[in-house]
């Protein structure tokens, strides 16, 4: 039989649903679970009764099989020589190991029956008073006897006959008890072809046992042996391959070992990293939350801040504008209602009063502003170990205020990176100090706006960015910036410099664009867009 092959055609078998499997020893059935009955011994050397087999759902596959194939090697030893044919193949699935396992012609029953575990079977059973166990010749009452000549389970009736009988008057035969420290009683081994006779001799050319019928009949000129005489040679050749196979189930147990090993070891890891995490984890929301503590705090000491100047500037305007009002009524009184003496007589008073009023110096705007933003990519440096991010900042950019600075604004060479710095400022004029401002920069062809050339900006986080771009071809170009989407102007510089090129014979111009609606280098406005352009011509 063909232990691995894979069906062609047909369905793969299922067990029954509630089977247990799993080999529960040598003497019960993997899938009934009671003593084995009928015992047949798969390719896979797994052991199952023949009624738990015939209850298997079969496969059937299209297999092309002839005397030597390996089901007629590995099913039954008593199979007939046939032709090469095609023809269906029923097979089973090995409940234990899922081992797909070709059955022979005969099927189920024509297995190799496993003495073994009936002889186990047999012994289990004696250790339980022979419960369990049937006359071999009646198969009707329960052992109670063993006839050792012919190796024969007898229930009491069964006994009587035998002793009576002429040829098997003088036998040994002994109770069940007696025999309870025996390792081995089984039964004589019957030809399946002959069934009178018993296996006691060993066909070399068909490689298996036989019965003195069959070397007078169809083994007649086979060269044959007792069994007992060629048990050497065969059992040593199963020796050797046993020598062979048992490194590799030490090999495996050992592979198993390890991996039994280094789960154990993996479990330990995961649990030591999970215990990093968690330990990572807890001091990293100590660390947020401690940080979020100090926002909320400086937000609210910016609040009070802000509150107090606001209030105090408050103060200041009531008592002016209450300054003024005294001021401005008591003068409309005096000029609407005093005579021409009353008039002048207090004159000196009220001038001196209103003329220093009015040099009183005062904002008609808040003193500070409501600007306040939170940043929460913005790096704020570390809490308790952690780096952190999110400032909170009261700066805001002014586009108007920003400027640019760096030599490249002036001149740039053809296929060589060209840079410039933007330097952010808030209303005051004073540098922002930190980045994470909207700043976009774009260099354009004037001939192909389609396909501005690629900018690289990179935040400084210090209220600077640096600007890098290569123009690749001669020709006018714009580079725009744009700080919150409002355009910045460039430093005031000489409008036209140049520079030899160093691979070719380029010259960079710098130019102020002709057209009075565009632009001019330094400072022209179109439409409140600042922009610069810049000429690559040929010397």
């Amino acid at each position: 039989m063909s232990e691995n092959r894979k069906p062609l055609l047909g369905f793969v078998g299922k067990l029954p649903s509630g089977t247990a499997l799993g080999n529960s020893g040598k003497t019960h059935c993997p899938l009934c679970m009671g003593l084995f009955k009928a015992p047949r011994l798969l390719p896979c050397l797994h052991t199952v009764c023949t009624t738990c087999l015939e209850q298997l759902e079969p496969y059937s596959v299209v297999d092309i099989r002839g005397g030597d194939s390996d089901t007629s090697s590995e099913g039954s030893i008593f199979q007939e020589l046939k032709p090469p044919s095609l023809q269906p193949q029923i097979g089973i699935l090995c409940p234990v190991c899922d081992t797909q396992v070709d059955l022979p012609m005969g099927g189920v029953k024509a297995l190799t029956i496993d003495h073994l575990a009936m002889n186990d079977v047999m012994l289990e059973s004696l250790r339980g008073e022979g419960q369990g166990l049937v006359c071999d010749l009646c198969s009707d009452r329960e052992v109670e006897k063993r006839c050792q000549t012919c190796r024969a389970n007898l229930c009491h009736f069964c006994c009587q006959a035998h002793r009576r009988q002429k040829k098997t008057t003088y036998h040994t035969v002994v109770d069940l008890k007696d025999l309870k420290g025996y390792s081995r009683i089984g039964k004589p081994i019957l030809c399946p072809v002959h069934p009178a006779e018993e296996l006691r001799l060993f066909c070399e050319l068909c490689d298996r046992p036989v019965c003195r019928d069959c070397v007078v009949g169809e083994h007649r000129e086979h060269p044959y042996d007792f069994a007992s005489n060629v048990i050497h040679k065969h059992g040593d050749s199963v020796r050797e391959l046993l020598r062979g196979t048992q490194p590799h189930v030490e090999a495996l147990e050992e592979a198993l070992a390890q991996i039994t090993e280094m789960n154990s070891a993996l479990q330990k890891r995961v649990e030591a990293v999970a215990a990093d995490v968690r330990t990572f984890s807890e001091g990293y929301v100590k660390a947020i939350e401690e940080h979020r503590d100090r926002l909320l705090k400086q937000l609210e000491d910016i609040r009070v801040q802000k509150e107090n100047s606001l209030q105090l500037q408050k103060a200041q305007l009531e008592q002016l504008l209450a300054d003024m009002r005294t001021g401005v009524e008591f003068t409309e009184h005096l000029l609407t209602s005093g005579s021409d003496l009353e008039i002048l007589i207090t004159k000196g008073v009220v001038v001196e009063r209103l003329t220093k009023l009015n040099k009183v110096e005062y904002s008609a705007h808040p003193g500070v502003n409501d600007k306040i933003r939170f940043s929460p990519q913005q790096r704020a440096g570390r809490c308790r170990g952690y780096e952190v991010y999110g400032t909170i900042n009261t700066k805001e950019v002014d586009p108007a205020k920003c400027v640019l600075q760096g030599e490249d604004l002036h001149r740039a060479r053809e296929k060589q990176t060209a840079s410039f710095t933007l330097l952010c400022k808030d209303a005051a004029g004073e540098s922002m100090g930190r980045g994470g401002d909207s700043v976009h920069v774009a260099v354009v062809p004037k001939d192909k706006k389609d396909s501005p050339v690629r900018t690289l900006v990179q935040d400084n986080k210090d209220g600077t960015y640096y600007v890098s771009y290569t123009p690749k071809e001669p020709g006018v170009y714009t580079v725009l910036v744009c700080v919150k989407e409002q355009h910045v102007q460039v430093s005031e510089r000489d409008p036209r410099v140049c520079l030899p090129g160093l691979l070719s014979p380029w010259l960079l111009w710098l130019l102020p664009s002709q057209d009075a609606g565009t632009c001019l280098i330094g400072s022209a406005v179109w439409r409140g867009r600042i922009e610069f352009s810049f000429l690559l011509c040929s010397h």
